[in-house]
């Protein structure tokens, strides 16, 4: 089976191409991933169309698409999913949602031969020899994470928190290491090593889906992680300015 993978809930735009196979590793055959927290919604689309053409695929041969939903930002993960729902509706494709630190996890158990060419292992690393904590940025000096069980299970989140709110619990967590996309920042703070600091990547997205979608599985509901309410509010009742 023919993958599309999107992820826009960090920094990075992030598109890929994977093949499924139930007999062996997913296997990557393009991605295009690039950092640009304000341009999601002008990269998304053209770096689409570069990793099909990179794979030598059209969007027709797609036979699903796996999306990150978060958490992440507002603005960003909208960007994705909405063009992962308007493919998947043109196409008539099922669209698979991913949480985007549960492809994280999963990049990070991925076998380096997965990849078409060894510079494009999705982690470059093996699997954790422990539970894990993966975390990305929220802004406002805030954290997403989620922790996982050595065998990949996600036991805690995703749930966003400050660093040393986060750092109180680690004793709770019981973690032997970090990863994800700001996994250098909040290592020192947390006192943990990095296990790695990538991102979502399509291997990943592909690995965290890939039981439902081998199992052609009807897709869950396609909700975004937003973990926060909008700042944006509804306008109050308007000010008198005349006299009752």
């Amino acid at each position: 089976m023919l993958l599309l993978a999107i992820d826009t809930a960090t920094p990075a735009v992030t598109a890929g191409v994977v093949e499924l196979d139930t007999r062996s590793a997913p296997r990557l055959l393009a991605e295009q991933i690039v950092v640009d927290a304000r341009a999601h919604g002008e990269l998304l689309t053209p770096l689409i169309s570069s990793a099909l053409r990179a794979a030598g695929h059209r969007l027709a041969d797609v036979d699903a698409i796996v999306c990150g939903v978060g958490p992440g930002p507002f603005t960003g993960l909208r960007v994705g999913m909405v063009t992962a729902a308007a493919l998947g509706d043109a196409l008539e494709r099922p669209v698979y949602p991913v949480c985007s630190l549960d492809a994280v996890r999963a990049a990070c158990g991925a076998d380096p031969s997965a990849a078409s060419e060894p510079e494009a292992s999705p982690a470059g690393v093996s699997a954790p020899a422990g539970p894990l904590l993966v975390v990305s940025d929220a802004r406002r000096r805030e954290l997403y994470w989620a922790r996982y069980d050595a065998d990949g299970s996600r036991t805690h989140g995703p749930e966003v928190a400050a660093a040393d709110v986060l750092a109180e619990r680690l004793d709770e967590l019981d973690v032997t290491a970090v990863a994800g996309p700001k996994a250098g920042d909040a290592a020192e703070r947390l006192g943990l090593p990095v296990r790695a600091a990538t991102g979502p990547t399509p291997i990943g997205l592909a690995l965290a889906a890939a039981e439902a979608v081998a199992a052609r599985r009807d897709p869950a509901p396609f909700v975004p992680l937003y973990l926060r309410r909008p700042d944006a509010v509804a306008p109050g009742a308007p000010k008198r300015v005349s006299p009752r």
